[in-house]
């Protein structure tokens, strides 16, 4: 079985929706391709993430009472009736208004909680890669062996640099899947800390600027520059992890 076969049966695999044949063949793949391998932990983690009650949100009390006030349902008396023709335009302002706030407020949720998912998946990949073994594809200190090693397996060139000369050591790279695709992730160290850089394209050529947070213990720090989204994750602390994005991105 490809490659691109199972990440398109992946969902319904996870979901049990696969007969035994199919889910024995992607069971068979997944153990000999990491790439495969890390796409089916992080849609497993993205399912439980659906799942936890921290995305469920009750609409406030007041709510009920605006709409209703709105559409003008809080009139009762019927003589009252002949002024409806003046108040339905209002009413329908009023509608509009909130729902316009409503679709507003739910792009800016979603937003956010699209933010808060693929920080969980940077994280969960940065704690996988910590495992023994799993950190590095291509080990090396030298950026011209690094660099291109990702030829010909991306559909991109990441940047690398050389950081030695400030205290952050480059130690390889590896391929990752994150965001659903494929990435690049360079490694560097800064005494006993890993640092794991991801690397990707925008789907925009605008820049932005440094965002950090914080995730079960771990430091990240992601930005925009010259079409390429960068996040930086490590148990550093956040001051040299700042550090260490100035230089990324000089």
């Amino acid at each position: 079985m490809r490659c691109k076969d199972t990440r398109e049966l992946i969902g319904a695999y996870i979901d049990g929706e696969l007969d035994l044949a199919r889910s024995l063949d992607i069971e068979g793949h997944l153990l000999e391709c990491s790439i495969c391998s890390r796409e089916s932990d992080n849609q497993r983690s993205l399912h439980r993430a659906i799942k936890s009650a921290e995305l469920y949100f009750e609409a406030p009390p007041a709510l009920e009472k605006r709409i209703r006030t709105g559409l003008g349902l809080s009139i009762r008396s019927e003589a009252k009736r002949w002024s409806l023709s003046w108040r339905w335009p209002i009413a329908g302002a009023s509608v509009a208004a909130t729902v316009a706030i409503l679709l507003f407020a739910a792009l800016m949720l979603n937003r956010r909680q699209n933010g808060d998912l693929l920080a969980q998946d940077v994280v969960s990949s940065h704690m996988r890669s910590l495992i023994p073994g799993h950190t590095i594809d291509v080990l090396s200190t030298d950026q011209h062996t690094v660099k291109p090693w990702f030829n010909g397996r991306l559909d991109f060139s990441p940047p690398v640099k050389d950081l030695t000369g400030i205290g952050f050591n480059l130690t390889g790279g590896r391929l990752d899947y994150v965001d659903s695709r494929p990435v690049a992730v360079v490694v560097y160290t800064r005494r006993l800390h890993t640092i794991n850089l991801y690397i990707w394209p925008s789907n925009t050529d605008a820049n932005a600027g440094d965002a950090a947070t914080a995730r079960q213990g771990y430091n990240l720090i992601h930005w925009t520059k010259e079409g390429m989204i960068f996040w930086a994750v490590s148990d550093l602390n956040t001051s040299e992890l700042h550090d260490f994005v100035k230089a990324q991105r000089e």
